[in-house]
């Protein structure tokens, strides 16, 4: 695929949210200088992990369709969306805050929880359920690929070989003027087809710490989970969907998501039509019959 064809793909790990949702501090004792979680109702339990640049909120609808019979734990990652970048404001990012998520899931004692992840936070449920098997009960990746940098190189790259890529992206973006939005605009514009939900996530983004976030994407590039697939051992659901604009056809897109996936030869993945990146705002009833089949497996 060509590089500037997936930038509006990966790029759609720069946003975030919508509405608020009532919540309540997780786990009594717990710290961390990379995430704070909230926690919603009662019943099993459920992590909900957002996108780049993104807010918890973004899964707010969502936990208000679970939270009467599920304990929803909405992850906040430092750095995004006007949250000091604290721990998370140098270097990477995805990998240091999956593993902070697994802390926290052993010391607030859950028992196997399903995680749901969007764009990066999918990156990071992958990370989760790979190099913490015994606890993930059940994961789903709301569109994402295990290796994105796949997308920035010739057939054949691999992590190493795209990463002058990577690094050239990540100095090219630290240099780009302060405060213009023009370009953010128009990569929401492909992200979420609901366009009265576009200004929220613009403003996320504009809030979230420039180094953080481009820290985060670097890493994106230049992480490759395909090998590390088989030791998940919790079952999969991965939704995705075909980016406007893409440079090449609906059919070679599939046919790219679902082989990026040939090391979890189990996972259920499913196409989501009429949907940008946001499957949860563009197929919201879509994507909660999705996740609620998911829980009930």
């Amino acid at each position: 695929m060509k590089r500037r064809g997936f930038i509006a793909l990966a790029a759609a790990a720069l946003m975030a949210a919508c509405a608020s949702a009532q919540s309540e501090p997780a786990a009594q004792g717990f710290t961390s200088d990379r995430i704070s979680v909230v926690t919603r109702g009662s019943g099993p339990d459920v992590i909900f992990i957002p996108g780049l640049s993104s807010h918890r909120d973004v899964w707010a609808t969502t936990a208000d369709a679970l939270d009467d019979r599920y304990r929803v734990h909405l992850v906040q990652v430092n750095g995004f969306a006007g949250f000091p970048a604290a721990g998370n404001a140098d270097g990477p990012v995805a990998a240091p805050v999956a593993a902070e998520i697994a802390r926290y899931i052993a010391e607030a004692g859950l028992e196997r929880p399903a995680v749901i992840g969007h764009s990066m936070g999918g990156t990071m449920g992958m990370m989760l359920a790979a190099r913490h098997p015994d606890r993930v009960g059940k994961l789903m990746v709301v569109d994402m690929v295990p290796w994105m940098g796949a997308m920035f190189g010739a057939p054949g790259s691999t992590a190493e070989s795209v990463r002058p890529v990577a690094d050239q992206i990540r100095a090219q973006m630290l240099a780009a003027p302060e405060g213009d939005t023009t370009m953010t605009r128009q990569m929401i514009a492909t992200m979420i087809r609901t366009e009265s939900a576009r200004e929220q996530h613009i403003e996320y983004s504009r809030l979230s710490d420039r180094r953080t976030s481009v820290n985060a994407f670097h890493e994106l590039i230049v992480t490759d989970l395909r090998p590390e697939l088989p030791n998940i051992t919790a079952p999969v659901t991965v939704l995705f969907v075909i980016p406007p604009g893409a440079p090449i056809t609906p059919e070679q897109y599939e046919g790219y998501t679902r082989m990026s996936y040939a090391n979890l030869p189990n996972a259920r993945i499913v196409k989501v039509e009429e949907s940008y990146h946001f499957i949860m705002i563009d197929q919201f009833e879509r994507f909660v019959r999705d996740v609620e089949a998911l829980l009930a497996e």
